[in-house]
């Protein structure tokens, strides 16, 4: 029989990921991409309108006013596509609400395109300040659009995506309001209506476990309709990607045709388990046993007690000499255990994700994991305070 990489005849073994993406996802998702459709198959493009419908209904508007605009690529893509298609070319002037890494690059997306844009940020352990906002935007009412992160995953933090939205209509009501849901969209209900959003970007391999491929925007049609004609690219064209969806029901390019028909079982996975309510319920169970456990470890979390985020928590390192992250990171990824490699905010810690597929038994087999781990590394449990 033939080994490859440590494993029999080949079979790869399969690593829990707690990470904020890429996602692990359910056998059955990941089954449902072992056959092969063509993109003009009447049966994929019945799918991908299903597909659609269902994301703008689990956003909790309607079919008449609201519409999904699925885009091939990471949710990057589809923030690229909302950023370059919602800026009016001649007086477009973006005001950009960052408090960490996610928000940076759509800082960093907005320098490549050439718009006009400010940052305005906010401490990495911190909500975007209304107030803060507020005060902007007394301040200047020229702002075409307005865009925010709602879970900043670089930290965990939850911004308050409806309490920035009713100020964005209320100083600037003809802006567009655009909101990043990446890593929230599926888990905490969001309704745009009363966030006030025009457009919401999320990704398939996010808490609606899709495996990655495809991202879309969830777009207020009167506010998409406006944008026509002001992309600056041609692949990444909101409206174009929209109406051809529209006349023929097809994409324009190449469509992902396996991640969609992954992101159809997926759906019905996410109903069986009750739909966004009961997802939530979950990713929060696994939360809590997290919590609980890396407490009693005297693991300090890098967010207070105020934060009620549950998509991502972040670690502070251990205050001793033997900890090293890149030995604790490789031990529990040599025990089937992935967490994220590396620290995105200015501070030493680490971060591990309760989304995807995961459930409450996981976190308590990490968790058992983590122990095995600092005994190896030779730290003391618990943590000195």
């Amino acid at each position: 029989m033939m080994e490859t990489n440590g494993t029999l005849n080949g079979e790869m073994k399969e690593k829990k990921l707690f990470t904020p993406g890429p996602l692990g996802v359910s056998l059955s998702t990941k089954q449902a991409m072992l056959r092969d459709l063509g993109s003009r198959d009447t049966e994929f493009i019945h799918m991908v309108k299903y597909i659609r419908e269902q994301l703008v209904q689990l956003a909790g508007v309607s079919l008449d006013d609201y519409t999904c605009v699925p885009i091939q690529g990471s949710g990057s893509f589809a923030v690229e596509a909302v950023l370059t298609t919602s800026i009016p070319c001649n007086n477009g002037k973006l005001l950009l609400l960052e408090n960490g890494a996610y928000g940076k690059r759509m800082g960093q997306i907005a320098d490549v395109l050439g718009v006009d844009y400010k940052v305005v940020s906010f401490p990495e352990t911190s909500q975007v300040c209304i107030e803060m906002v507020q005060k902007l935007l007394q301040e200047d009412n020229s702002w075409t659009n307005v865009a925010i992160v709602h879970c900043e995953t670089s930290s965990g933090v939850i911004n308050p995506v409806e309490e920035v939205g009713k100020l964005v209509k209320e100083y600037v009501p003809d802006a567009f309001y655009i909101v990043d849901a990446m890593s929230s969209f599926g888990a905490i209900p969001l309704n745009l209506d009363t966030i006030h959003a025009d457009f919401m970007v999320s990704s398939a391999n996010k808490c609606l476990e899709g495996v990655p491929g495809f991202s879309y925007a969830i777009a207020k049609k009167t506010s998409l309709q406006k944008c026509k004609g002001w992309s600056r690219s041609l692949c990444l064209d909101l409206v174009a990607q929209w109406e051809g969806l529209e006349k023929t029901g097809q994409f324009r390019f190449t469509p992902p045709t396996h991640a969609m028909l992954a992101f159809n079982q997926a759906l019905m996975e996410l109903h069986k388990e009750g739909g966004i309510t009961g997802r939530s319920k979950r990713y929060q169970e696994n939360r809590r046993v997290l919590q609980e456990g890396m407490k009693a470890m005297g693991f300090k979390e890098l967010l207070d007690d105020s934060h009620k985020g549950y998509i991502i928590t972040s670690y502070y390192y251990p205050d001793q000499e033997k900890f090293d992250f890149k030995e604790f990171y490789t031990k529990l990824q040599s025990k089937g255990q992935v967490i994220y490699p590396g620290k995105v905010t200015k501070a030493n810690c680490f971060r591990i994700g309760n989304i995807g597929h995961l459930f409450p038994e996981d976190m308590r087999l990490l968790l058992t994991c983590i122990r095995e781990v600092c005994y190896e590394m030779g730290i003391t449990l618990p943590l000195e305070k």
